[in-house]
């Protein structure tokens, strides 16, 4: 491989929208949630990276289910079922690049809305890629950069912890650098970034 050969990928995450997804409405049966949020366009969301989807519940929509139905971080189909919460936060445990439905199985107890989480995925390539470095500016809350091989659960084959400070910091990596075999996929939490830029062959 020649320098030439060297890829980078900026990503500075938007703030996660309890409602981005769907506005609060009252469900008065089974039904489709509108997908009329800031992060909509058309009936549809596409967010920046992937991210958990979150159902907020004004009352106790414990005995619903909504499902969600997408693609994930690697631009497949998905769906995902989340069990409502009592007067509180839902949150999915799949990551959603696009979300197209939004599907409860029953009627809600009050106030309904759907948005996005502070868990990304954040897609780097579904190929073979080796990592040859990583500049990684953190803010005062810290926290872990996991960078996956295949998929967002997969094997944490990288793993960064950034102190609490206001810092740009470049981790080491070996000089070999670090083959993911079945694609690169950057898993944190979007409030202890500001920005992060990954530099890879392949």
């Amino acid at each position: 491989m020649s320098a030439n050969d060297v890829q980078a990928r900026y990503i500075a995450p938007a703030a996660s929208d309890d409602n981005g997804i769907s506005t609060a409405a009252t469900l008065s049966g089974a039904g489709i949630l509108t997908i009329n949020g800031a992060l909509a366009d058309g009936g549809s969301v596409t967010l920046d990276d992937a991210r958990q989807v979150i159902i907020t519940s004004a009352g106790d929509d414990s005995g619903d289910t909504f499902t969600v139905t997408g693609t994930d971080e690697a631009g497949d189909a998905q769906t995902e079922a989340i069990t409502g919460a009592d007067t509180g936060v839902a949150t999915g445990s799949k990551y959603f690049t696009t979300i197209t439905q939004i599907a409860a199985s029953g009627a809600s107890a009050g106030n309904v809305e759907a948005g996005t989480g502070t868990s990304v995925a954040a897609k780097i390539t579904r190929n073979r890629v080796r990592l040859r470095g990583l500049q990684y500016v953190c803010n005062t809350t810290g926290g872990t950069i996991e960078v996956k091989n295949t998929s967002a659960t997969g094997s944490s084959l990288y793993k960064f912890d950034a102190n609490n400070v206001d810092d740009t910091i470049y981790p080491s990596i070996p000089d070999g650098g670090i083959v993911f075999s079945g694609g690169a996929y950057v898993v944190y939490n979007q409030t202890h970034v500001v920005s992060f830029t990954m530099f890879y062959e392949g």
